[in-house]
Parts: C-alpha cells; structure tokens; sequence
C-alpha cells in the first residue's frame, strides 16, 4: 500500500485495497480479544483475593466469548465478492401500472439507503410509466474510495462494500395495498423484480472479457430515444443497444445524451452481466443449492412482502418482520439486510464446520 508504484494502476491499488481491508479487520479483532483475555485472566487473579473483582471477571469473561464469535465470523469463508461495487435492476411485474408506481418508491427507497452509507446511486438508463412510475430502471451503486464501511450488523467490517449490503435485495417483492387507480378500495397485490450483479471492474477476469467481449460477438444498433429528456431526444440516433450473439444477452441504453455516452453506459453493464453469468455457471458446477433471483417477475416467486394496511414489511427467506413500512421505504433498511446477513454468515459457518469434520 505504501509503495508509488502500486496506484499507477487503479484497478489493482482497489484490489489491493480491498484485501488489505479483510486482513486488517481480522488483526483488530485478533488484538482485541488477546487484550480483553488479559483483562479477563487479571481480573480473575484479583477476584481470588477480593470477591468485589468477580463481577468485573463475569463481565470480562463475556465480552471475549463475544469476540472470540466475531472474530470466528470473520474467519469464516466469505463471499469474494462482498467488496464490490453493484449494478441493480428493478423491473415492473404483475400488477401493471401500479407494479410501475412501486417500482419507482423501491428505486427511492434504495437512493436513500444509499444516501445513509455515503454510497453514490446512479440511474443509468431507465423508462417511464404513464403514470410517474418505471417499466424498468438500471442503476449503478458505489461506495467511491472514502466510503469505508465500518460495517452495522452481523459480519460486517472495513471490508463490506455494496455487494455485501445488497446481494440478498435480488428476487421479486411483492406489495399488498389499495393502488392509486383503484376506486373501490380494494387491496390489490403486485410485484416487482430486483436484480443484483457485482460490477464488474475493467481489468476483471481479462481472458474471460476479452474472448467474449470481441467486435464480431456483439451487435451494435443505434436508434432514437423515447420519452422525457433534452433536445437530443427523438431527434437523434443516440440510443445504444448492444446484443452479445454468443449468450443472447441483450443491452440498451439511452438516457445520456451522446450516442457515445449511452455505448459506454451499455458496455459496462454487459461486462457485469457476463461475468455474473460465469459466476452463476461456476457456483452451479459447484453446488446445486445457489441462491437464486429473479426467475419470472411473479407474485407466488416472492422474497419479500410490503403490506401496507398493516404497515408490515416481511422477508420470506428469514422470517424476519419489521413493523415500520414507513421507515423502510424511506431507506431504513439495516434491519431487514442484517436479517439475511446474519443467514448468510451462519450458514457459511455451517458449511465450513461441516468441512473440518
């Protein structure tokens, strides 16, 4: 880290970074819980003599099992991925223009979020309803290179980035309320479907991107751009859309205003797409229970449900139920996020017990 060299080249000092992160956290815990031990063992000794220590003893004794845990946590496997930046998609499902509505609170509510860890949230292309909400929207989440997070909730620590945050938001939400367009007061369900990639970084898995990322793989057609935006719109070619004929994965992009903007925009989100493709067929190979996302944006496929008569969000995977709706969809999510972290973290410590035995 202290040599010049290394930040000549961005992406590697971000690596560098990044591993620097996981080993310091694991040395500060380390180096806590040797000198809570020591005060532990002192106390001890003085309990012996005065009974007045052994209170002090009890409560030394717990804060090291305390840490002992933390510490066990944070050398349980992690995901590799956890320090990373994430390109996210919300998509309107079932339920029509009221999907939209709420797809466009959930983009709010994520901006928030955001917001709350210093985390920089861009749209990168997205497409309106009729009636305010999004069909679909693509963003971009950064946590930028001051934005260390210190980490609120179970495993977090200097080396959780976005990914570690948000990869447990991939699946569909569902949202049980009485929709603006409804004039009988009927409570209608809809749904909406959230995407989650690590983004990927240009020097990532080099030989993968650039075998496939090669001119005669990818179809670049340009056209012009629909909906609201400034005078390039609809009177120039500047959308982008770029299909990779090997995988079918198709890219558009259209809300920059240079066709050059929006081909920028649509070549990093098909670099990420890519590469989480080959994770997902990796981790397949790998075992047979990888979580999965969004598979069709549909009711019964849900992760989560916003009932808002009885103000109740719910996550289906860890039981979890928070009684602010409100709160929640003003970006106070660290309650529901931790909820998965911590399955997450205690099934990684399952896996790696069961790997000793």
């Amino acid at each position: 880290m202290a040599d010049p060299s290394l930040h000549t080249d961005a992406s590697r000092a971000r690596r560098v970074g990044r591993r620097y992160a996981e080993v310091d956290q694991i040395v500060t815990a380390l180096r806590d819980l040797r000198s809570a031990a020591e005060d532990r063992d002192a106390a001890r000794e003085l309990a012996a003599e005065d009974p007045e220590f052994a209170a002090e003893a009890q409560r030394d004794a717990e804060r090291v099992a305390t840490l002992r845990e933390h510490l066990r946590e944070l050398l349980a496997p992690r995901d590799e991925d956890d320090s990373r930046d994430v390109l996210m998609e919300i998509k309107a499902g079932a339920g029509g223009e009221e999907s939209a509505l709420f797809a466009a609170e959930m983009l709010r509510m994520y901006r928030q979020y955001a917001l709350s860890r210093g985390w920089t949230l861009e749209v990168i292309d997205s497409t309106d309803s009729d009636l305010g909400g999004i069909k679909d929207a693509t963003l971009s989440i950064r946590a930028g290179s001051s934005a260390v997070d210190g980490g609120a909730g179970t495993g977090g620590g200097a080396a959780d980035g976005v990914w570690a945050h948000l990869k447990h938001e991939g699946g569909v939400h569902r949202v049980q309320r009485v929709p603006v367009t409804e004039s009988a007061g009927r409570i209608h369900t809809s749904a909406v479907g959230v995407l989650v990639m690590p983004e990927a970084d240009e020097t990532d898995e080099a030989e993968l991107l650039a075998e496939q990322m090669v001119p005669a793989n990818l179809r670049i057609d340009v056209f012009r751009s629909s909906g609201p935006g400034g005078q390039s719109v609809n009177t120039t070619d500047s959308a982008v859309r770029i299909t990779h004929l090997p995988t079918g994965i198709v890219v558009s992009c259209q809300n920059e205003k240079s066709q050059l903007q929006n081909r920028e925009q649509a070549m990093r989100i098909l670099r990420s797409r890519l590469l989480e493709a080959r994770r997902a067929e990796q981790d397949a190979e790998a075992s047979a229970s990888r979580r999965s996302q969004v598979r069709t944006v549909d009711r019964s496929e849900r992760i989560r449900t916003f009932n808002f008569p009885e103000s109740r969000v719910t996550d289906h995977r860890t039981g979890f139920k928070a009684g602010n709706l409100e709160a929640v969809l003003a970006g106070d999510l660290d309650a529901l996020i931790d909820s998965s972290r911590r399955a997450e973290a205690e099934q990684r410590l399952r896996e790696a017990a069961e790997g000793e035995l």
